[in-house]
């Protein structure tokens, strides 16, 4: 029998691990269970990071995990499911076509930047969404030093005002004068068609962003959208013009597009609709996870943010029931009901909140110390080590704070 994740993201890595975690446990051969993961790459980007500088340092090797839990790579991109016959179609880095056949997939791809069609945004619009994105805003800050100080150069527009956006500009100040030196007087704009900053994160720690913001100079436009971009600014939906050296997409996502190769429900944001065990409806054989999926999280209408808070225990989960299903015995229901939020506020510090209401438990430096330790040793992938990496993978246990 043969299990196959496709997808090295947080919630494919732990979708390894976890099913290789049963397999051992169960006392099942390699033989009688063979567990496959397919990415193109065998690393982990880590994404919650992007916004920071040097974002090509921001990547985990995953080899020598997956080897130490006796996990196939099979390098390449999954280009086409056919839930009929149950096989993948893989295109390797060569472009040869492959087919690999499985008995249980889990469909743990991720998701993308949403870019409408916008005028300029494909040509002139930089975002922190992938690893080649944040390395090429990362070239473009700076390319700016060889530019003259004028025309906007030091003005960077961030469109978004949700989790990334806010983390993304509230960290250009220090990046730019980084760069520009520490004379420089970068001007950051936030624009947001909500009529406030941060629309998911609540009326309590909104207060606590505003003031941050304030601090940092960070200026907002709200209730307005950007309507084109070029190579000298930035148009918005009410004709103000800014001029402007970097613009910045962070608004809105999308589960990748080879949801679209499972043919049954998706959400709003292409996510796959499964059931408690993460089994895609109505698809036999099929479980999707992560950002890939959309899933209850308790029994009071709480549903899975993309995160790789959620992704890593959705994962976990998902990688275990597939498992479970091809060695016969009980899956177990996915849940999550603790929730936190610790969003970057660049040198403002951090914020810290828990629970679906956004209960503010730290501000300032002191979140901040926690959000380093997050961003630097909790996602980051368990060493490779088999004992040690597969007990990291307890489903009740991963991301359970």
């Amino acid at each position: 029998m043969r299990l196959v994740i496709i997808g090295a993201g947080f919630a494919g890595m732990y979708a390894a691990l976890s099913a290789a975690r049963l397999r051992d446990i169960r006392g099942a051969s390699l033989e009688e269970l063979e567990i496959a993961l397919i990415a193109s790459d065998p690393r982990l980007v880590i994404r919650p990071r992007l916004y920071e500088p040097k974002p090509e340092r921001l990547t985990a090797p995953l080899l020598e995990v997956l080897e130490a839990i006796d996990v196939v790579y099979v390098q390449g991109s999954a280009e086409t499911v056919d839930t009929k016959s149950r096989t993948v179609e893989i295109a390797t880095a060569k472009g040869a076509k492959k087919n690999l056949s499985y008995d249980r997939l889990v469909v743990a791809t991720g998701s993308r930047l949403f870019r409408p069609n916008i005028p300029g945004l494909a040509e002139h619009g930089f975002s922190v969404d992938q690893l080649d994105d944040a390395m090429a805003l990362d070239r473009h800050l700076h390319s700016l030093a060889d530019r003259p100080a004028k025309n906007g150069r030091d003005t960077v527009v961030v469109a978004g005002g949700g989790f990334t956006g806010i983390e993304a500009a509230t960290e250009m100040p220090a990046r730019l004068r980084a760069i520009l030196g520490k004379d420089a007087r970068p001007r950051v704009i936030i624009v947001d068609r909500n009529s406030a900053i941060a629309p998911d994160m609540g009326e309590g720690p909104r207060p606590l962003i505003e003031e941050a913001l304030r601090k940092l100079g960070v200026e907002g436009r709200f209730g307005v959208g950007v309507a084109e971009l070029d190579k000298s600014g930035v148009t918005l939906s009410n004709s103000e013009r800014i001029e402007c050296g970097t613009a910045i997409w962070a608004a809105g996502m999308r589960a990748a597009p080879l949801t679209t190769q499972i043919p049954a429900e998706r959400d709003n944001f292409g996510r796959l609709l499964v059931d408690r065990d993460l089994r895609v409806l109505s698809v036999p054989g099929v479980f999707a996870t992560g950002d890939a999926a959309r899933a209850a999280c308790d029994d009071v209408g709480n549903y899975a943010l993309m995160s790789c808070q959620h992704a890593t225990r959705m994962g976990a989960f998902a990688g275990n029931n597939a498992a479970a299903e091809l060695l016969g015995v009980p899956t177990m229901p996915y849940h999550q009901k603790a929730y936190v939020t610790c969003l970057d506020l660049g040198e403002a510090g951090a914020l810290f909140t828990r629970g679906w209401d956004r209960k503010v438990e730290m501000v300032g430096d002191e979140a901040k110390k926690t959000k380093r330790e997050i961003n630097t040793v909790w996602i980051y992938p368990p060493r490779a080590e088999r004992a040690a990496a597969l007990a990291s993978a307890d489903p009740e246990r991963v991301t359970d704070l």
